[in-house]
């Protein structure tokens, strides 16, 4: 840098420029193309456990960038205390959602959302979830990667 300070700085721009920037890509799907999609069970920044369905919207939440994933949630599941490494967003498209926050699953800390409700799950910050009666679908964006952390390691599925 002290001998040759116009070189190296036009050498950190042209190593920072060439970084391919993390771009939204333009996406629309029909409902019908949603229902094509892989539902399948678990996956990045999911509870991995019975009852709960995946689908990947837009992007790869295991990687850096903006991601969408669809949660589909059978009725009477319940997702233990969990927290994620990245800010997500959600909002209920089906069903109801009982969502709350904290270090333990309680139902007296919770909200039940229908369809139209919206939480956000700020990073590591834990939260948990839950169905009655109904089944419920949610939506969640978030900007990747991320992963699920559980309160207590014993609530994950591959512990049990």
């Amino acid at each position: 840098m002290e001998e040759q300070p116009e070189a190296t700085v036009a050498a950190i721009r042209a190593f920072l420029g060439a970084a391919d920037p993390i771009v939204l890509k333009p996406t629309r799907l029909k409902a019908d193309d949603v229902a094509a999609l892989s539902h399948g069970q678990g996956g990045a920044g999911t509870s991995g456990q019975q009852g709960v369905k995946m689908v990947v919207l837009s992007g790869d939440p295991t990687k850096p960038g903006p991601y969408a994933i669809e949660l589909q949630v059978a009725a009477h599941t319940r997702i233990a205390a969990h927290s994620h490494r990245d800010d997500r967003q959600a909002l209920v498209v089906s069903g109801e959602w009982h969502f709350g926050y904290g270090q333990k699953a309680y139902d007296a800390d919770t909200s039940a959302l229908g369809p139209g409700g919206f939480y956000t799950e700020p990073a590591n910050t834990a939260h948990f979830a839950f169905t009655r009666d109904q089944a419920a679908t949610v939506f969640i964006t978030g900007v990747g990667p991320t992963d699920t952390q559980y309160v207590d390691a014993a609530d994950a599925p591959t512990a049990k």
